[in-house]
């Protein structure tokens, strides 16, 4: 069962590592077009991705999901482990 941070968006944030599970390198217009979103939304959810690291930038304009992402999406990571404590 997928635990999702505070931070997350969903169910786009996990829509976006579903695609980018696939293995290709894809681009936030691809990504978007997949699943119903629009590409400006994919492209400030792939910057959260990256910084939280579950997407890997591989070169301009193209993502690859990481080792992170992937285990968030066998159940096997918990990502409110990377939720930021508001005091």
């Amino acid at each position: 069962m997928r635990k999702p941070g505070k931070w997350m968006e969903n169910p786009t944030d996990e829509r976006v590592l579903e695609v980018l599970d696939t293995g290709l390198m894809l681009g936030p217009t691809a990504i978007a077009k997949n699943i119903d979103r629009s590409r400006s939304w994919v492209s400030r959810r792939l910057s959260v991705l990256v910084e939280y690291g579950f997407v890997v930038q591989v070169e301009e304009g193209y993502y690859e999901i990481a080792e992170p992402g992937k285990a968030y999406l066998e159940g096997e990571l918990d990502a409110s482990e990377f939720d930021v404590d508001e005091e």
